[in-house]
């Protein structure tokens, strides 16, 4: 897919057609290129004789669109405008302002070409009425855009989540009573090709279609319109019996296959009966601008920036988890000659397009469509299709068969493996409109409602296209129809288990919250993933003759559309959308006419060589003439292999099964915890008014969530270092570790199997880890992850006034004498690590009072957590960070104002023990509590002492007054605190502490303590 912005117009464009000396082009672009304007051109010495001549003839035509009063009865008097769908964005594209501002290149648009072959040729003059009928009754072929799209503000660290929509990007269709805005002067260009035959009328054509596909800066400007064009390549030696092309390109935002299908035949139609009538009998239906498409599959007014969340359910969380799973299936994306390095898609890759970075580096290479027409004989075409009935499946599950397997035959990139087999993700267009509610859009007008489905199908070994066409019949039902069968049951499946709507549902809500679009940007820019995220993609667009026509006057019911009027026959259909910046390794786009499948094959090269787009664009027709039974090629007999894959081959498979099956459990076995967070999550978006609250605490709970899982392979990695026996290079790391890296190290740059093997796992890890911390399994004192978590089996909401918990130890408190160093030894906060001991707060008050500052000192990481490696950590001697606050002279004494990373919450002195003898406060108990709508987002209790030890008596008289305050229930019993590990005092040395010395670690952790404490006052 590419997305294209253009920003160029202009009175009148001459074209030269690269490559193709005979051909020229002109264009009549602007209504107000009158004959003066004509005339001025003609004098220019720089256009050719033949456009002039072209010119000259047009210059003495009085194009009368109409006949009578039949304009009256076609006028709309009113100005349409509506704001533009998600999907319709995601093709304009809306732009990214930060990075307009930065010096960025703004977005491309997705261009839709799409080609229709005619037995012979119109007259400019009827061509220009019959586009000019077909303007007044599609509204998005005479509209503009309004609006930046840009949000009130962004509202997160890396500027991708969006707030507000005051001046959304907005189709504007002016009305066609008066003056128009548009004509076909401003969309047609007529390009005469020297010659009489189809060949030179193919290479015209064919040429300038691969230009379209990949263009849009040249001649679409969506902010002056209109966002579509038609050329017709005409034979200049050819006369008007010859045949023509007409193609037509629109910005993706307003057409799909469908309604071009539509507009073409309504366009073939009206030219027909202008020429035999001398005006258009029966004018087509003036329509108003179609729903988007979140409105035409969800209802009117259904998009989530109407109803927000409302609408979610557990069958969205589903989707989403089904989306989040077909990584685990590691499918390919790039031919072995350029998969050098991890395909960018992981996790890795995931956690960088977020920053607003590209993952694995910024490609520096050009990609651009190489394109392949094709079709099958009617033999073949009717042949297939009796099959598929006979099989009980349908084209689109044949082609999507069809391209996965011959997809199998060039995936080595010419580096054949033994046995290999890979899995498949194949991207299979759907027209949304079947999925609409009561049938709001049933292709009456122009517009884009295209969706898709991902099917996974594999594994699929090496080259089992090439197998299937010399196998036997039973060999092919194995293959190639178990597949056809997988791609109906997992399509089946989608759509009866409402899949259309969620997908449309959740797209609407990741394209509102987020800039999607740079999303997609900093994707297809990846070195490593070269913008490929599918193994293929196939677009089946049916039967041209099965479709409805325009609804014209007086009839009630449409009409099927038919492939001949008057002279023209419309001999075959040729349509592709760009897949150069970002979309799938191998592309086709299909559709039967006139008893043919008419197939364009359009990857991007240089990833797809036009070399070997030819050779799969052959490859894949000769395996549906082998499947339809037309062709027998004979069998190998010298290829091997076709046995069944060997022990080797499974064993590659191990990894990345045994990481899949990991990561399924880690989901299923937390699928509960999970549930009820996305459940509270919604509860607390619909109920917090201001969204950057929200989106604060959010990424709050965020931050420490993702932080925890990240240091386990830190600790586990540091004790394999230090527990590996043998010599050591400077005393420090020993040669059979730095050896052992060295062969991990080359496994992983070898096979891409232990690559998505790893990168699998990772994610696995990560999600089980967070799943048990929601749960409460990873630790109820650390990493207590839930929001609104349950206590002894009921769910305790919100947080409790300080009133609620307040002792009475607290009364006269003195602020002043809770100033000093205090010893903490248990916790329930997942705010901090368990790996850490020997943690202090000194906290002081600055010099008005009104602030409060917590010098926290930690040690790390403790002897429990890594016991080789806890005394060569660079902060084994301790380090400092400061959590700063407030003193609210509204809230009663004992109550302080903690803030840090974007939020501020209460921290409750609860309790306080004093010296007998002294008054002093020696024992204080804290708690901090986050809420936003009624959600508990973060809870921390913390139990100090001015002692660095405490007995077991002192201890549990401590939890005793928690659970007199009623903390029990937020997480204050002894099975909910993590004890604070703590050693003798005395300074750690050693070789690892002379090394961080050495190179100046402890200077530099001195520089951070004191411009962090000087920065908070």
């Amino acid at each position: 897919m590419t997305w294209s912005h253009g920003i160029i117009l202009r009175a009148v464009a001459i074209l030269a057609c690269a490559a193709v000396p005979p051909t020229r082009s002109f264009t009549l672009r602007h209504s107000y290129a009158s004959h003066a304007s004509l005339n001025r051109l003609v004098g220019q010495n720089n256009v050719p004789g033949n456009v002039r001549r072209t010119i000259s003839h047009l210059r003495s035509v009085e194009v009368t669109p109409f006949a009578g009063d039949e304009i009256e009865q076609m006028s709309a008097t009113s100005l349409q405008t509506r704001a533009l769908g998600s999907q319709e964005l995601l093709m304009l594209p809306r732009q990214y302002k930060p990075g307009l501002e930065r010096g960025d290149n703004p977005f491309p648009q997705m261009s839709h070409v799409s080609t229709m072959i005619l037995s012979s040729t119109p007259s400019v003059e009827v061509l220009s009425q019959a586009i000019d009928e077909a303007m007044a009754s599609h509204p998005l072929l005479r509209c503009y855009v309004q609006g930046d799209g840009e949000p009130s503000k962004r509202i997160d660290l890396f500027q991708m989540v969006r707030e507000g929509d005051p001046n959304p990007c907005t189709f504007v269709c002016p009305p066609i009573d008066k003056s128009p805005l548009f004509s076909s002067q401003d969309v047609l260009t007529v390009i005469d090709v020297k010659g009489k035959n189809r060949d030179a009328l193919d290479i015209s054509w064919k040429e300038q279609f691969s230009t379209n596909l990949d263009s849009g800066s040249d001649w679409c400007d969506v902010e002056r319109g209109p966002l579509w064009k038609v050329e017709l390549h005409r034979l200049v030696d050819g006369g008007k019996d010859a045949p023509c092309a007409l193609m037509f390109t629109f910005n993706h935002a307003i057409s799909d296959q469908s309604s071009a299908n539509l507009l073409m035949e309504h366009i073939v139609k009206n030219m027909a009966d202008i020429e035999q009538n001398g005006y258009i009998s029966k004018k087509a239906a003036i329509n108003s601008i179609p729903s988007s498409m979140e409105d035409s599959v969800l209802g009117v007014n259904r998009s989530f920036s109407k109803v927000k969340t409302q609408d979610f359910s557990l069958d969205t969380v589903s989707y989403v988890a089904k989306k989040a799973a077909e990584g685990f299936s590691s499918p390919v994306i790039l031919p072995d000659d350029q998969q050098d390095k991890d395909d960018g898609n992981g996790i890795l890759g995931a956690l960088t397009i977020i920053t607003g970075n590209v993952p694995g580096g910024e490609s520096i290479e050009e990609r651009k469509s190489t394109v392949q027409f094709r079709s099958l004989s009617t033999e073949t075409t009717n042949a297939l299709v009796e099959k598929s009935r006979e099989k009980g499946v349908t084209m689109s599950n044949v082609l999507s068969a069809a391209i996965a397997l011959t997809a199998s035959d060039f995936i080595d990139g010419g580096k054949k493996k033994v046995d290999s087999a890979r899995n498949y993700k194949v991207l299979q267009s759907l027209d949304m409109r079947r999925f609409g509610v009561a049938g709001l859009d049933k292709c009456e007008s122009v517009s884009c409602m295209a969706g898709s489905h991902d099917l996974m199908l594999g594994p699929i070994s090496d080259g089992s296209g090439k197998r299937v066409k010399t196998s036997s019949k039973e060999k092919q039902e194995q293959i190639f129809w178990s597949l056809a069968k997988e791609s109906r049951k997992q399509t089946n499946g989608f759509i009866e288990s409402g899949g259309p709507q969620q997908a449309t549902r959740v797209f609407d809500f990741a394209m509102t919250i987020s800039d999607m679009n740079n999303l997609v940007s900093l994707s297809a820019k990846s070195n490593e993933s070269k913008g490929r995220a599918y193994s293929a993609g196939i677009v089946n667009a049916g039967v041209f003759e099965r479709q409805n026509a325009v609804r014209r006057e007086g009839e009630e019911k449409r009409e099927k559309m038919v492939t001949k009027h008057g002279k023209y026959n419309l001999e075959e259909i040729y349509f592709a959308t760009s897949h150069a910046r970002s979309g799938c390794l191998y592309q086709a786009s299909c559709m039967t006419m006139n008893d043919r499948l008419h197939c364009t094959f359009h990857p991007a090269m240089p990833i797809v060589s036009e070399a070997t787009n030819s050779e799969v664009a052959d490859s894949f027709v000769e395996l549906l003439e082998v499947i339809a039974g037309t062709k027998i090629i004979q069998s190998d007999a010298a290829d091997s292999s076709s046995l069944a894959e060997s022990s080797f081959s499974l064993l590659k498979k191990i990894p990345v099964a045994a990481a899949s099956l990991y990561g399924i459990y880690g989901i299923v076995s937390h699928a509960g915890a999970w549930g009820n967070f996305f459940h509270a999550v919604l509860e607390m978006k619909e109920t917090v008014s201001n969204p950057t609250d929200f989106w604060a605490a959010l990424n709050f709970w965020i931050f420490f969530a993702v932080g925890h899982p990240l240091l386990q392979p830190i600790l586990w990695i540091s004790d394999v270092l230090h527990g590996t026996p043998g010599p050591k290079v400077a005393d420090l790391v020993p040669i059979l570790f730095l050896l052992g890296n060295a062969v991990v190290i080359a496994a992983v740059s070898a096979s891409k199997e232990i690559r998505s093997g790893l990168n699998i796992f990772a994610l696995s890890a990560f999600l089980s880890y967070v799943g048990a911390g929601l749960d409460g399994k990873a630790g109820l004192g650390d990493f207590n992850l839930a929001l609104d978590d349950s206590y002894q089996g009921t769910t305790v909401k919100g947080c409790p006034t300080y009133d609620q918990v307040r002792q009475r130890s607290m009364d006269n408190f003195d602020l002043e004498k809770y100033q000093g160093l205090w010893y903490e030894h248990k916790f329930h906060d997942w705010t901090q690590f368990k790996e850490v001991y020997d943690t202090t707060l000194d906290i002081k008050l600055t010099e008005d009072g009104k602030g409060w500052i917590d010098d926290f000192a930690v040690k790390g990481p403790a002897p429990d957590a890594a016991p080789l490696s806890w005394d060569k950590s660079p902060v084994a001697n301790g380090a400092h960070y400061f959590l700063f606050g407030r003193v609210d002279e509204n809230d009663p004494p004992g109550v302080l104002r903690e803030s840090g990373f974007g939020v501020e919450f209460p921290n409750y002195i609860v309790d306080i023990k004093k010296d007998p003898a002294t008054g002093e406060y020696m024992e204080a108990i804290q708690f901090q509590c986050l809420e936003r709508g009624g959600v508990r987002v973060f809870e921390g209790i913390n139990f100090m002492s001015r002692n660095p030890t405490m007995s077991d008596t002192e201890i549990n008289e401590m939890h005793q007054r928690a659970k007199m305050a009623g903390m029990y229930p937020y997480g204050a019993s002894p099975e909910q605190m993590h004890t604070v590990g703590r050693k003798p005092p005395g300074e750690i040395d050693n070789s690892w502490q002379a090394m961080w010395r050495a190179i100046g670690v402890d200077k530099l952790l001195e520089l951070l303590t004191k411009s962090i404490e000087d920065g908070g006052r």
